[in-house]
């Protein structure tokens, strides 16, 4: 019998995969391929397992690592699994698994190579000396593994394109855009407005490049007002991330009144079933944030910053309000106009729902990524 060709995930935690990408290793299983996934190994393993996909457990890819030695040897780890298990194609996402998979691709021989940014992040986001140095060690790092013969790059939204362009990361050719990675609008359902006071809620791993510094002075300026309303954080934070707030601090924001802090939740259509309003203030870097779209297909209205990524999906009075990012005063002034007006709350959700439907389903991306995988066995056939 003829083999599966094999399709190989890299990802740097189980967590990420399955909020972000097991839909898609679905789609490329019923398709017809062989899926493993290489990530650190935390507690979904079962999940991954129980889709009938194949879980290869990393030891030595920490996002927060700076250690040259450990570095090393995540490559050496990636390498080794390559030449064993022999994937056709391996699909990397975010930067050390670009970075790092990369170069162990090129080791090993593998003749295909999908690369994924799911957004910039913070260094090509941000204007400070260091992410200026770092930004340069890294579109060095990135031309460097992107010279593999055969290799597809996906950005998510037209800004990081321009960007990949203007360094000549890759030619055009090799160049996707797809936005973001999809949401079902079966599991996040269109649901009518929750009863009681009017509810924002931001929900994400707790980190201040995500805005909720911003969230917090923005409730606090509502607050004063003496209206009623309810302002919840919804996530926890990310000890890998530089840029996690403590537990401390959102436990005192907690205790003041001033936000509800709900921890980290894995039922996200319920939680966003509580709000009234979605809100992302983030200046981080994104891709396209994923829970814009569910609370989108959900039919929520949104507050979010005017940058890249968000703008994909949060058009100014068409499906949200959109305020400058690191600006608590402006987006204090987005909650107090939907703060006051059902009306506008409805028609921005209604729209924000049929924009989900139309251009950003789960189905919508699954389609356009396995594409590129059965293109690029096609392309390994020839040569």
């Amino acid at each position: 019998m003829p083999t599966k060709p094999r399709l190989l995930f890299v990802v740097t935690e189980d967590w990420y995969f399955v909020s972000h990408r097991l839909d898609l290793a679905r789609a490329a299983r019923d398709a017809g391929f062989q899926v493993g996934i290489a990530t650190r190994v935390g507690s979904c393993a079962d999940q991954i397992l129980a889709e009938g996909l194949e879980l290869f457990p990393l030891r030595y890819m920490r996002r927060s690592s700076r250690n040259p030695w450990i570095e090393l040897r995540a490559i050496n780890e990636l390498t080794t699994l390559y030449r064993n298990w022999r994937p056709d194609i391996v699909h990397h996402v975010a930067a050390k698994p670009v970075i790092y998979g990369g170069i162990a691709a090129r080791h090993a021989s593998v003749p295909a190579v999908v690369s994924a940014f799911a957004g910039l992040g913070h260094v090509f986001a941000s204007d400070d000396l260091r992410a200026r140095l770092l930004r340069r060690v890294l579109l060095v790092a990135y031309r460097g593994v992107f010279k593999h013969p055969l290799l597809r790059l996906i950005v998510q939204n037209p800004e990081d394109q321009a960007l990949v362009v203007k360094h000549r990361l890759v030619s055009p050719a090799d160049l996707n855009l797809i936005r973001g990675s999809g949401v079902d609008t079966r599991v996040f359902g269109k649901s009518d407005e929750p009863t009681g006071p009017v509810t924002f809620v931001l929900a994400g791993r707790m980190l201040w490049n995500k805005g909720v510094g911003e969230f917090v002075e923005a409730a606090q300026i509502v607050k004063e007002l003496d209206v009623r309303a309810r302002f919840l954080l919804v996530g926890d934070t990310d000890a890998e991330n530089p840029g996690a707030i403590p537990r401390s601090q959102l436990s005192q924001w907690h205790k003041e009144g001033i936000v509800e802090w709900c921890g980290q939740r894995k039922d996200m259509p319920n939680v966003l079933k509580w709000a009234h309003v979605v809100c992302l203030p983030t200046y981080y870097g994104e891709g396209l944030p994923k829970v814009l779209l569910e609370a989108a297909s959900c039919g929520r209205p949104l507050i979010a910053t005017n940058v890249p990524g968000c703008r994909e999906i949060a058009i100014h009075n068409e499906t949200a309000l959109l305020v400058p990012a690191k600006d608590p005063i402006a987006l204090a002034r987005a909650m107090q106009t939907l703060l006051d007006n059902k009306t506008l709350r409805e028609r921005l959700g209604d729209r924000a729902r049929a924009l989900v439907g139309s251009n950003f389903t789960v189905e919508h991306i699954n389609t356009q990524t396995v594409d590129i995988y059965r293109k690029l066995l096609e392309r390994c056939k020839q040569l």
